[in-house]
C-alpha cells in the first residue's frame, strides 16, 4: 500500500475540521431551517473526511476507493456552501473543493 503524503492528510483533516466548525456556527446562529441542506452536506463531508483520514493513516487497501466517494461528497458540499455569500460559507466552499481535488487526484494515482 502506498502511504499518502502528509499534505493530503492535512488537506482532508482541515476539511473535516472546517465543516464541523461551520456546522457549529450555523447551529449557534439558529440557521437550522434556512440552511438545512447545507448542514446535511457539512455533516456528511466532515464524517467522510474523518473516515478518509483514518483509512489513510492505517494504510487501508480501500483508501483509493473511499477517496473517490470523499471527493464526490466534498464537491457537493463545496458547491452547496458556495451558494451562500457569507465569508464563512465561501471559505468552507474553497476548503471542500480543494479537498475534493486532492482526493480525486489520490484516487486516480
Amino acid at each position: 500500500m502506498h502511504y499518502p503524503s502528509m499534505g493530503l492528510l492535512e488537506t482532508i483533516q482541515h476539511c473535516a475540521v472546517t465543516c464541523e466548525h461551520m456546522t457549529s456556527m450555523l447551529h449557534k446562529k439558529g440557521m437550522l431551517e434556512a440552511r438545512g441542506e447545507q448542514l446535511a452536506h457539512l455533516r456528511d463531508c466532515a464524517d467522510i473526511c474523518q473516515l478518509m483520514v483514518d483509512y489513510l493513516a492505517r494504510g487501508s487497501v480501500f483508501s483509493k476507493s473511499l477517496a473517490s466517494i470523499c471527493a464526490y461528497i466534498c464537491e457537493i458540499c463545496g458547491n452547496t456552501c458556495m451558494q451562500f455569500p457569507d465569508e464563512a460559507s465561501q471559505k468552507c466552499a474553497r476548503t471542500c473543493l480543494n479537498c475534493a481535488k486532492a482526493c480525486k487526484e489520490f484516487a486516480e494515482y
